[in-house]
This record gives structure tokens, sequence and C-alpha cells, in this order.
């Protein structure tokens, strides 16, 4: 079934792991993540942004991912809305039958302009106290990432609004949210770095110095694809014309993960890994025309990426150590709380 994603956060605080969250916009991507699941016997995130959501149609993504949980009824499976902009957005998902939502207060409803303080803590709270009557997790956002994915963020390099560790403190105190995703220099898309990063561009010091104010916090890393040179290479090879780049190392989402980092959004890699395997189809078969022939590959590329960071994040193992918490036993804990 469906899970909150507190519980899987809770899960591998315990544990000292991570959990991958890949995003989804299409039936191929869902099936390649739940058997990379099974594979790893992993608990899953499957998380879906506004522009997944209006690209896919809401209804076609919740009941794809019903028919995931019926089919793989071991794996811990969270439904996770990414990057809310509103309150709005956040209800929809919630009323949708999301088990997680993230209300990117961080930006104001345009998902591109800065907010304030105030604004952001007001939003969600507002978020905080519709999600957890229904036993849905909150995640928010304090400080703002670089980069522009999916028509949302506030561009730049992601170093013009790094998350100050009081104001994070702060935000969780007045929030009550159950993740915290912060501003480290990390960005949206493929084009993070111009350069191997190191701690002039990421400031995994502030991640360390964050999670040493807030222990118990569940924090998180957006724009945390590694963007690996072979799944550039491929496309290039094919064809495109990808420039040079570099994303966050994998080394370092694994210092983040021994430092309080319980969830790492993972998009770019998987959308490289599946770009590159129909560009091969499609170049040494010009001839095909079947959606299959190309879709098959594309979709056993992006499985083995995603089983890969399963793995990496230390995830794997680990679906069959808990039993899910129905959502209404979750919002009558938020209740007792």
């Amino acid at each position: 079934m469906l899970v909150a994603m507190r519980q899987l956060l809770d899960e591998a605080a315990k544990g000292g792991y991570g959990v991958g969250a890949f995003n989804v916009n299409n039936m191929e991507q869902i099936q390649a993540i739940m058997e990379a699941a099974r594979e790893t016997c992993s608990p899953v995130i499957v998380q879906a942004s506004r522009g997944a959501r209006s690209y896919a149609q809401d209804r076609y993504l919740y009941h794809l991912m019903l028919a995931a949980a019926e089919l793989y009824p071991d794996l811990p499976t969270v439904l996770h809305l990414d990057h809310g902009n509103s309150y709005e957005t956040c209800k929809s998902a919630i009323d949708m039958g999301f088990t997680s939502v993230m209300m990117d207060g961080s930006l104001m409803p345009d998902g591109k302009t800065p907010s304030t303080f105030e604004y952001n803590v007001d939003v969600t709270q507002k978020v905080v106290a519709a999600a957890h009557a229904k036993g849905v997790t909150v995640e928010g956002e304090i400080g703002v990432l670089g980069g522009i994915e999916d028509g949302h963020g506030a561009g730049g390099t992601g170093l013009e609004h790094v998350t100050d560790p009081e104001q994070a403190a702060k935000f969780v105190e007045l929030t009550g949210v159950d993740a915290l995703a912060i501003a480290i220099g990390t960005s949206h898309g493929a084009y993070k770095f111009s350069h191997k990063p190191d701690g002039a561009v990421l400031k995994m010091d502030r991640l360390i110095e964050i999670h040493n104010r807030l222990p118990k916090v569940h924090l998180v890393m957006h724009g945390s694809s590694s963007v690996p040179k072979e799944l550039q290479d491929i496309i290039n090879q094919y064809g495109g014309k990808l420039r040079p780049t570099w994303g966050v190392p994998v080394e370092e989402i694994q210092l983040g993960i021994r430092n309080g980092v319980r969830k790492v959004n993972v998009d770019t890699d998987n959308r490289l890994a599946m770009t590159g395997a129909i560009r091969k189809v499609l170049f040494e078969t010009p001839e095909k025309f079947d959606p299959r022939d190309y879709l098959k590959p594309a979709r056993e590329a992006m499985k083995q990426v995603v089983a890969q960071r399963m793995t990496q994040f230390g995830q794997a193992g680990h679906a069959a150590d808990y039993q899910p918490i129905p959502l209404a036993v979750v919002a009558a804990r938020y209740a007792a709380q």
C-alpha cells in the first residue's frame, strides 16, 4: 500500500541510510523505479512535480501508483508531491491521495521569486495542518536552490540563497515539518557545476552545521543527480549535443547521509539514461517505429541507474524491515502530539 513518507524517513534515520526520491512523468518511469526497488529490496519514494501532474494528468499518475502498490505489495511505497508552489497545489495532492507533499515556500506561488521567511512559515504551517490531519507527510524548504526545472526555480548558481542554520532551526520549530530541504549550492537540471564541485560551490560544511544544530530533523538534498559522464557520452555519441557538466558526486551525497540526509532527490540522471537509450535505438535502427522498441531499453537503462543509487544511498535490503502504518494511524499520532 501507499504509506506516509515520514515512516520511511524515520526508519532510514534508525538505520543510518538515505532514501532516493525519483521523479516520474509516465508509466515506464514508474515501472523502472519499482523494478529497481524489487531487485534491491528497497523502500520507494516516487515523486511527481507540478509539471508531471500537468503532463500525465493526476488521475493517470495516481492510478499508476495504485497499480504499483498492488503489484509490489512488499515494498513500502510513497507518492510524493515535489515542489508544491502553494497551499492549493498541496491540498489538491492531499485530496487526490498523495501520501506526502512538499510545500516549497522558499519561492512565491509563481515558482520563481524568492519569498520572505514570514511567508514561507505561514504557508507551510497551513499545509502541515491540512496534511497531518490525514496522516500525510510534509517536506518544507528553507533557502533557495539554483537552476530551473519543469518551470520551477529561481535560476542562478544555487549560492545566492544558501540556507542559514539559525533560520532553519526556527523554521522547523514554527512549522512542524517532517523533513527539511536545504540549499547548499545544488541546482535543478543537468548543468549544475562547470567543474567537479568543491567546497566553494557545494557547501557540505553548511549541511553538517545544520545537522549538528538539528540532529533529529530529516534533511533533504535536492538537485542531487550525479550527472555521470558515461550517460552524457551515450547521448552525444548518438547525435546529442550536451555541454560538459558535473553533478553532485555520490561520495558527497553519502557524506550528507552520514550527517542527517534521509531523502535524496534524483531526476536528471534518469532522464539522461532514458534519452541515451532511445537515441541509441533510433540511431542504430532508424527503420524502427514501434515505441516499445525504444521504450523498453529506456526503461531498463533507468532501472539500472535507480538500482545503483538505491544501493549507494544504503536503502537496499531495508524494504522488509518494518510493516507499513496506515495513514489513519499516522494522523491519530499527529493529533495526539
